[in-house]
């Protein structure tokens, strides 16, 4: 008997264990599955800076696509354009569609992201996407570099440095990079060679004044 008493105790319990782990499992998945918050212009800024954006993306599922192209397509916030383009351009969450993505990238450019002309310019400079056009390169990147943007300006000389752009501009090229500011070590090293190779193509009296604090007509 109370073998029997045991046994049928036993399979209640086991009964209520399997109805609670059943009923966990909705709270479980939906733990698995929470709402991401869309991103914040800083931590967007950040994303691209670190080349990290595409990345982050594909590592929230893919959630935040309706919101992104919202921002890009109806808002036409130029940090977003920029996300918006770059995923259609390679096909992250959505059918790749480089022409509407290159399209943005440039609405994004006119509007002053310096994070747009860079990301223009590299592509032509590359060729990726569009027909390799170093001297179009410049003209995107340009801007972004007088308006201080370092990443801008090392591409800018690294653009001179391999013979594009007009040597007239070069003195100006040199001296932004060269009076800029870095961060890390790793980064002035970088520059550093890149205006040494710009400055084998000009005259000496040229990289003495581009190296002044303050760059002054001939």
């Amino acid at each position: 008997m109370l073998r029997e008493v045991l046994q049928f105790s036993s399979k209640i319990i086991s009964r209520y264990l399997l109805l609670s782990i059943v009923a966990l499992i909705p709270a479980l998945s939906w733990a698995e599955t929470r709402a991401v918050d869309i991103y914040s212009q800083e931590q967007l800024i950040e994303l691209i800076r670190t080349k990290q954006y595409l990345t982050r993306v594909m590592g929230d599922d893919c959630q935040l696509v309706q919101d992104i192209e919202a921002r890009a397509e109806v808002l036409k916030q130029p940090l977003y354009q920029y996300l918006w383009a770059e995923m259609l351009n390679h096909g992250i969450c959505v059918k790749a569609n480089p022409p509407r993505g290159i399209s943005l990238l440039r609405d994004s450019a006119e509007q002053g992201s310096a994070e747009a002309m860079l990301r223009i310019a590299e592509y032509y400079h590359d060729g990726q996407f569009v027909i390799q056009d170093r001297d179009r390169a410049i003209h995107y990147v340009m801007p972004a570099a007088a308006n201080g943007d370092q990443p801008a300006r090392m591409m800018l000389v690294r653009l001179f440095g391999e013979g594009y752009g007009s040597p007239r501009d070069f003195e100006m090229g040199y001296h932004w990079l060269y009076n800029d500011v870095f961060i890390d070590e790793a980064t002035k090293h970088k520059a550093l060679e890149l205006l040494k190779v710009l400055e084998q193509k000009m005259p000496p009296s040229a990289v003495a004044r581009a190296k002044q604090e303050h760059l002054r007509s001939r």
